[in-house]
């Protein structure tokens, strides 16, 4: 393996002076995904609710070797479950005041619009570059395979939604849409040596 430096979208809050009181703003998903609320920090960037559970020790040990946090240990050993489960083709994981835009798997995307997708363990993928590109390109492009009737339909809605969610990024005066590194672990492609014995 050798390692490849990527960018991904990243798309974060930006300071903003407070809205005069009683004026009304408009409702924007992502905005909404990332915004700072006031009490405890959401520990899941999806919605979430308390439950009581009865478990045994074994199991609680099991959890707790994954997660110190019960409630993430068990989010993670149900993500293979949950990665058969339908996703929608493109939506922010949030993670306290930041968050990335996952998208369902398409080679489509990856070809028409010069990116490399990065599984993650629930079936889906980040956006990332090899090549620098902004996202005024990624918009361009992204409207140009919208516009091609040959595209399938699986991957115009993947293609809209991600467009949607840069859109409504880049309108928001509260949030800042960024590109930020990472590492990904690649396979060298080796071609596998054959031997003959010698009788």
């Amino acid at each position: 393996m050798h390692g490849v430096l990527s960018l991904l979208i990243i798309v974060t809050p930006r300071r903003t002076p407070a809205p005069p009181s009683g004026s009304c703003t408009l409702m924007n998903p992502v905005v909404d995904a990332i915004a700072p609320r006031r009490g405890r920090p959401r520990k899941f960037a999806r919605p979430s609710r308390a439950v009581t559970l009865t478990l045994p020790e074994e199991v609680i040990d099991a959890l707790a070797a994954i997660d110190a946090d019960l409630s993430r240990a068990v989010v993670r050993v149900t993500q293979p479950e949950m990665a058969k489960r339908p996703h929608p083709p493109a939506e922010l994981a949030a993670f306290g005041r930041r968050a990335v835009i996952v998208v369902n798997p398409s080679r489509t995307l990856e070809r028409r619009m010069g990116v490399v997708l990065v599984p993650l363990s629930d079936g889906r993928a980040l956006i990332s570059f090899d090549r620098p590109t902004s996202i005024a390109q990624l918009e361009l492009r992204i409207q140009d395979a919208i516009d091609d009737p040959g595209l399938p339909r699986a991957d115009a809605e993947v293609f809209k939604s991600v467009g949607r969610l840069l859109r409504e990024a880049r309108r928001s005066k509260g949030v800042a849409v960024e590109q930020r590194s990472i590492i990904v672990l690649e396979a060298r492609s080796t071609r596998k040596k054959l031997f003959r014995l010698n009788p």
